[in-house]
């Protein structure tokens, strides 16, 4: 047999089964593209995890849409991440051209304009459906992931959860963790927190208060709070196809940290509501984390021990992950090793660090009868990629390098009246347009502290009649007024009528999460 018959027969037996697949494209040997050699990752291990690696301009994206588009016509539904705002397209019955009709012909696979069932959110509320989180289900550790905190910092984060849990204390919003930080710091908690928890330093206090401050001021603040995001909502069907629910973020960028976070919360709910599911013939939901690399970029060792927990357990869940950046390397090895299907598209070698890249992303692909990896890894065209994944049996497919299907939908966003049309028809839009507010750890702290100066008032009163009002009873009131708790109630009270620290909030929730106390 020659060459290209033994390549053939290499792919079909790797690739091919009766099981329902994705299909890819088709295998590249030589330079040449073989129509026979088709190349598809089986439904039913997508819950295995993926990677799709490639750099800037290789067509990542387009291949993101692809597994997208093919996902919901399977009846899956879809979450991704938009972090330039142009995949809302998905939408929309794409168009041909000449690019298209060539790749087309050339993969035996007419092109068929479609458009699928979309659901635009924002973390702003700007860019579609407001998508909001409670304190307490994002949890000590994710919190001081986003506010960058040191560890002595997240120690005192994480007091603060404790003593909200353990005081029945609601945390939903920044002005409930605000309230709670004052309360512990300065307030009369200070004392009452000493010997259980210990105390909390006036300059911890203030550089937590100034990361929440800053947080609002970048007007991202309403992400936490009521009503908080149903989880559920991302698996729903419209005519027998998987929703595809896009988070776009392309207006919150540029705080990696938020957005990034933002989504492991959302599986880390996923991991505690989903009930076990088994084997499947497909999954209950793909997720796609776009970027990748800034969700463990600066992580504290908390932080990672809950991602790869995650992303280990998840699968029995019958959720799928596909992590998608520019280099593999981008990944902790302890996450990329639980990632059983890899697209890589062209990697590229100018520099000493570059060639160190492609030399450990050589490492993770199985050996090839067909191809010299690094070889081809360089010379990859746009729209392909080096692919292996497992089969519907769980061993890794012949590594293929593969020209890929095109989108059958647009190629970029919607127009701007489109998208806000869009927006405004959904009912998942009105549902969570309106925050609501429930009585929270702020109302119940405020409420706690002007009873205690009420009962201070009470008891200033009374010193001053007993006895006639006599000056050894006047001098044992101001003694009292002169401790430490006194102090520390007049100082709240303060803070309360001027406002110094604290707005009232128009958001709030009470569920607990993965990652919280």
């Amino acid at each position: 047999m020659s060459k290209r018959d033994l390549f053939v027969a290499a792919i079909q037996k790797s690739y091919q089964t009766d099981k329902p697949t994705i299909h890819l494209g088709s295998a590249i040997l030589d330079g040449e593209i073989i129509t026979e050699a088709k190349v598809s990752l089986p439904l039913r291990m997508m819950n295995r995890h993926g990677l799709v690696a490639g750099a800037t301009g290789s067509g990542k994206t387009r291949t993101l849409q692809v597994l997208a588009e093919q996902l919901s016509a399977a009846g899956v539904p879809v979450f991704m991440s938009d972090i330039k705002g142009d995949l809302s397209g998905i939408a929309q019955p794409g168009t041909s051209n000449a690019a298209i009709e060539e790749r087309s012909a050339i993969l035996g696979t007419p092109f068929e304009a479609k458009g699928f069932p979309v659901e635009l959110y924002s973390l702003s509320g700007n860019k579609g459906a407001q998508m909001r989180a409670t304190i307490l289900e994002f949890g000590p550790i994710l919190l001081s992931k986003i506010f960058e905190l040191n560890d002595t910092q997240s120690g005192v984060l994480a007091i603060l959860f404790k003593y909200a849990d353990d005081k029945k204390l609601p945390m939903i919003d920044l002005n409930d963790l605000k309230k709670v930080l004052s309360y512990l710091s300065e307030g009369p908690g200070a004392v009452e927190i000493k010997s259980d928890y210990g105390s909390i330093s006036s300059s911890t206090a203030g550089t937590i208060l100034r990361k929440i401050v800053a947080l609002e001021q970048q007007g991202v603040g309403s992400i936490f709070g009521e009503k908080s995001f149903d989880i559920s909502d991302l698996i729903n069907k419209v005519d027998g196809q998987g929703v595809i629910s896009l988070l776009n973020i392309s207006d919150v960028q540029d705080k990696p940290a938020l957005f990034s976070t933002f989504m492991l919360s959302l599986l880390a709910e996923l991991y505690q509501t989903l009930p076990e599911a088994g084997d499947l013939d497909k999954p209950k939901l793909v997720f796609f984390l776009d970027e990748a690399h800034l969700l463990f970029k600066d992580a504290p060792k908390a932080f990672m021990d809950q991602i790869e927990q995650v992303v280990r357990l998840i699968r029995s869940k019958g959720v799928g992950i596909f992590f998608c950046t520019q280099m593999a390397q981008d990944i902790p090895v302890s996450v990329l090793a639980q990632l059983g299907n890899r697209v890589q598209h062209v990697l590229r070698a100018f520099t000493p660090q570059d060639a160190d890249a492609l030399k450990q992303t050589v490492k993770t692909y199985p050996r090839s009868d067909f191809y010299s990896i690094d070889q081809i890894l360089t010379t990859l065209g746009i729209g392909q990629a080096l692919i292996t994944v497992l089969n519907d049996k769980g061993i890794p497919t012949e590594v293929a390098a593969t020209h890929l299907l095109p989108p059958t939908s647009i190629m970029g966003p919607m127009t701007q009246s489109d998208y806000e049309n869009h927006v405004r028809q959904s009912d998942v839009y009105l549902k969570y347009k309106d925050p609501i507010d429930p009585e929270s750890a702020y109302e119940i702290l405020t409420k706690r502290i002007e009873e205690q100066t009420r009962q201070a008032e009470e008891l200033k009163e009374e010193a001053t009649v007993a006895k006639g009002g006599g000056k050894q009873e006047k001098g044992m009131f101001e003694e009292a007024l002169a401790s430490p708790l006194a102090k520390q109630i007049g100082r709240e009270v303060v803070r309360g009528v001027f406002g110094m620290l604290f707005g009232k909030s128009t958001t709030r929730t009470k569920k607990g999460g993965l990652f919280g106390f």
